[in-house]
């Protein structure tokens, strides 16, 4: 009994430490070695579904229809600090926008401090995978036609913009 209890704490305790894996969209992107400030553009998009129906009697025809439209808008904001690398800001399903960055990655090529360092791997296209833990967002996205190899790399994230956030 104490050792079941025993294992639950620690599960308890540990997962927070798991990641959420969420489906997002990079909405702006901007790369550099040198420092720059990054601003976060705003960003809108809708989507419309409309249901038409019709019936005709001899030479008269008669329409009725309803149209939906869905939106999510986010105002644009200017971050205060200073990065380099590769930044971006992530469109998350409920709207919000986390903005992340990568610098480059220290790999050991005998070059002397200039040499010794690999750019951050950068996604070409805009629909990925995000595993979000702690302060960390793992990039996922597909190199392959048939979307079987992946390639990914680690964020670092900066902050996580409301969607109706006025700054």
């Amino acid at each position: 009994m104490r050792t079941c209890f025993i294992g639950i704490i620690v599960l308890s305790a540990a997962a927070p430490a798991f990641g959420q894996k969420l489906a997002v969209k990079i909405i702006n992107r901007q790369e550099g070695e040198t420092q720059y400030t990054y601003v976060v553009p705003g960003y809108s998009s809708s989507n419309s579904n409309m249901n038409v129906n019709c019936s005709d009697s001899g030479s008269n025809v008669n329409c009725n229809g309803t149209t939906t439209t869905n939106g999510i808008s986010t105002p644009g904001h200017e971050v205060t600090f200073s990065v380099r690398g590769a930044t971006y800001s992530l469109l998350l399903p409920d709207g919000r926008v986390a903005v992340v960055n990568c610098e480059s990655k220290f790999a050991e090529h005998m070059a002397g401090a200039a040499g010794n360092k690999r750019s951050c791997r950068m996604p070409i296209v805009d629909d990925i995978q995000a595993d979000f833990s702690g302060d960390k967002a793992k990039l996922s996205w597909p190199v392959s036609l048939d979307g079987k190899k992946m390639a990914s790399e680690t964020y670092k994230i900066l902050g996580i913009l409301l969607k109706n956030d006025p700054r």
